[in-house]
């Protein structure tokens, strides 16, 4: 080994704890960011399926129908052999 990889591999074996407790930190922080992230996720999901339920329910909103003459089918299907 060279005396640079020697000097790297001191510095590193030197400051392992705070390397490792840097790690520590950032997974931590990383789970808590994913945490929010997912409650805010789930929280958006229950306000939407809330508010759709409730604008559904409601008697007074005006609903649109509509009407298909399906005459001209059912005449065209009565006409067919029947096997």
């Amino acid at each position: 080994m060279s005396q640079a990889k020697v000097d790297r591999y001191k510095e590193e074996k030197k400051n392992r704890g705070k390397i490792v407790k840097k790690q520590k930190m950032e997974w931590l922080l990383t789970k808590i960011v994913l945490a929010v992230f997912a409650v805010a996720l789930a929280g958006w999901a229950g306000v939407s399926v809330y508010q759709n339920v409730t604008t559904s329910g409601d008697t007074t909103a005006e609903t649109e129908s509509y009407t298909v003459n399906t005459g001209a089918i059912d005449d065209y299907l009565s006409t067919l052999p029947i096997e």
